[in-house]
């Protein structure tokens, strides 16, 4: 999983760019933690204890919203959640792409490592 975190030097507003399957990951982190590092903390805590307790932890969000399950992350938009039992036609599949992304539990957790030293 590649990314690169930017920051808008007029305005100090942040952009992420992830590869290919992960954008997801990069609209959860911008548009539902940004800058708050306690939220940061907050979800880095529950990384580290997933790896000892095995349990699922969700945290929704406005928009988007994040699960902890299986030493794997999935962050998926909102309204794709409530669309679940529907059927996308093949039209929407390019958007279904962008709206949730699966990766491994210490790859998230470095992506929320790198994002804290950027932010900071």
């Amino acid at each position: 999983m590649d990314f690169e975190f930017k920051k808008n030097t007029l305005d100090g507003s942040y952009r992420v760019v992830f590869s290919s399957g992960h954008e997801a990951i990069g609209h959860w982190l911008i548009e539902e933690v940004g800058s708050d590092i306690a939220k940061l903390d907050h979800v880095l805590l529950q990384v580290g204890a997933q790896r000892n307790i095995n349990q699922e932890w969700r945290l929704l969000g406005q928009d988007w919203s994040l699960f902890l399950e299986q030493n794997e992350v999935h962050i998926s938009s909102n309204l794709l959640l409530s669309l679940e039992d529907e059927q996308f036609d093949d039209d929407l599949s390019a958007y279904d792409e962008e709206s949730e992304s699966w990766c491994g539990i210490e790859d998230f957790e470095q992506v929320l490592h790198s994002w804290r030293a950027f932010i900071r």
